[in-house]
């Protein structure tokens, strides 16, 4: 399961802040998380909270903002939104689609005591 190691990586993000503010908890953490991450929200919300015992994490709320995948149809020349790779252009149905977001996965911001 990966997303064990996704969260033990948040984890880590998180407690290098708490430790530059010279704070001692977190109330919050606000994760970006792609469409086509290849990471499920319920098994990461899962995670981090498994992963955040015992740490300054410990309670703290996930919240989740997931941002959709977006292509490049090469076939008629727009940004189009999928929901996973190998989906079609939903404009003209051409396959010829290069991913332009959607993959990542980022700590956008902390609520720290």
């Amino acid at each position: 399961m990966h997303e064990m190691a996704i969260c033990m990586g948040i984890i880590q993000i998180v407690e290098e802040k708490v430790r530059e503010r010279s704070s001692s908890r977190v109330r919050s953490v606000c994760l970006e998380l792609g469409t086509l991450s290849h990471a499920a929200p319920e098994a990461i919300t899962f995670c981090f909270a498994v992963a955040a015992m015992r740490t300054v994490a410990e309670g703290a709320a996930l919240n989740i903002v997931e941002l959709p995948g977006v292509a490049w149809c090469m076939s008629c020349s727009k940004s189009v939104e999928i929901a996973r790779r190998g989906d079609c252009c939903p404009c003209c149905g051409s396959y010829q689609l290069q991913v332009t977001a959607g993959e990542q996965m980022r700590v956008k911001a902390l609520e720290i005591d």
